[in-house]
């Protein structure tokens, strides 16, 4: 049987990746595929032609285009990244009958409806394993491995840059300011960090996710989203003395009054496995209702680890190359039709626990207004930890946590205390979650 051939769109450090991998575990994949799975031409304006040895025996072109329309290829291998022309390549090659495979969560994030409902049409599946967390095989594992049951909520650690940042300011004492410049030397974060630092990677991942958990249509645009330019030293080291640790967490639940879908800083007790994931590693913890907890761990970005998802989606494509369409993986795990129009909360009606932090004068009475406040408000008081102020200053740091509660609540509880004189300056909100597994 003749072997399977790849468009590779993209030859930079996953589509080397992806080129490396195939070549050098052929005979492997072809045990598991059936057939001969063979990269027959790629697009790139620019690579590294040592980096990818074996890339002079086949056509490279630097039009995109022009692969996508070669008919020969069977299977379009999306590594370019951003939105355009990386939407406009995808939907062309559905158009002529081309099954994708992508590692693009922005595309698949803002675009996925789109694409999925062409795909759909046309009989052609589009893989995205490689759009969330790297090597890590957590869409498989929900659409698939988890199909039996009713997810619960699940949360993650999703940009490892974002994580990286955050155990080196607990690990050594170091700013924000100086751990991100570090990981753009690293080559860790980018020129401008902004997708990193702020959340929006992680939001495209989450969105993907809660996706697949719910059997929702992709709504990117209502994923709250919080980044971790504003965690200082100070607040890490607070969060230790509690007995939690903080984390960039994708988080996203379903409730009875709809799904919250939410990326921010989190802290989360230093117990929790996912609580002890380091550095640029990458983490997602999924509570289901009949398997109970599951952690899935490894690498989220990277040459190979990324290549490995996307290697093993190409297999997968290959494997059902003449399956019927009707009895193939839904994209987003339930059927097509069976997509729920559950409501997104705002973040106003989520429920969650709060570490508080604020300048107050050193003065009696601070504390028993702030408290009188957020007693008036219905919201409990979980621990309170005071810092002496420096020798001749005139402010304290009042550090508190909350039980769980509103967020409608807090905010305007949060208002009141901020318009007292003795508080200087805006409170620092942490959320807190607490992911009881029981």
């Amino acid at each position: 049987m003749d072997p399977v051939k790849v468009g590779l769109l993209g030859l930079g450090t996953v589509g080397g990746g992806t080129f490396n991998v195939l070549k050098r575990n052929a005979e492997e994949i072809t045990r598991r595929a059936g057939r001969g799975i063979q990269v027959s031409h790629a697009a790139a304006r620019e690579f590294d032609p040592a980096s990818v040895p074996g890339i002079e025996n086949i056509t490279v072109s630097d039009d995109a285009f022009s692969i996508v329309e070669e008919p020969d290829v069977d299977i379009i291998v999306e590594l370019i990244g951003g939105y355009e022309p990386a939407r406009e390549l995808v939907l062309k090659a559905i158009a002529n009958g081309k099954h994708v495979v992508t590692a693009n969560k922005a595309l698949i994030a803002t675009h996925g409806n789109e694409i999925f409902a062409a795909a759909q049409e046309q009989g052609v599946m589009v893989a995205f394993e490689a759009a969330v967390a790297g090597g890590i095989p957590i869409i498989k594992a929900i659409r698939e491995g988890l199909a039996a049951n009713r997810i619960e909520w699940l949360t993650g650690i999703i940009n490892g840059t974002g994580n990286f940042i955050l155990t080196e300011m607990r690990d050594k004492g170091r700013g924000f300011a100086e751990v991100l410049r570090e990981a753009q030397e690293l080559c860790y974060a980018e020129a401008d960090p902004t997708f990193d630092v702020e959340g929006i990677d992680a939001a495209h991942k989450l969105c993907i996710l809660a996706s697949i958990a719910f059997g929702i249509p992709l709504q990117f645009d209502k994923v709250y989203t919080e980044g971790i330019s504003h965690i200082t030293r100070d607040d890490v080291g607070y969060a230790e003395e509690f007995g939690y640790r903080i984390k960039h967490l994708g988080f996203t639940r379903k409730t009875d009054k709809g799904i919250e879908l939410r990326v921010h800083p989190t802290l989360i007790p230093e117990r929790r496995l996912i609580a002890n994931v380091d550095g640029v590693m990458n983490a997602v913890l999924v509570k289901a209702d009949a398997v109970g907890p599951t952690l899935y761990y490894g690498a989220g970005a990277g040459a190979e680890p990324t290549a490995s998802a996307v290697v093993a989606d190409i297999i997968d494509v290959v494997r059902t190359l003449t399956a019927d369409p009707g009895n193939r993986v839904p994209h987003l795990a339930f059927q097509p039709h069976a997509l729920s129009d559950v409501p997104i909360l705002g973040m106003d009606d989520v429920e969650t626990a709060y570490y508080l932090r604020m300048q107050a004068s050193d003065k009696p009475g601070v504390l028993a207004e702030v408290t009188s406040i957020l007693g008036n408000a219905d919201i409990s008081i979980e621990a309170i930890l005071q810092k002496e102020p420096a020798s001749g200053a005139t402010e304290a740091s009042i550090i508190l946590l909350t039980h769980v509660v509103l967020e409608g609540q807090m905010n305007a509880a949060m208002r009141q205390i901020e318009a007292l004189d003795s508080i200087h300056g805006e409170l620092v909100r942490i959320r807190l979650e607490h992911l009881d597994c029981d």
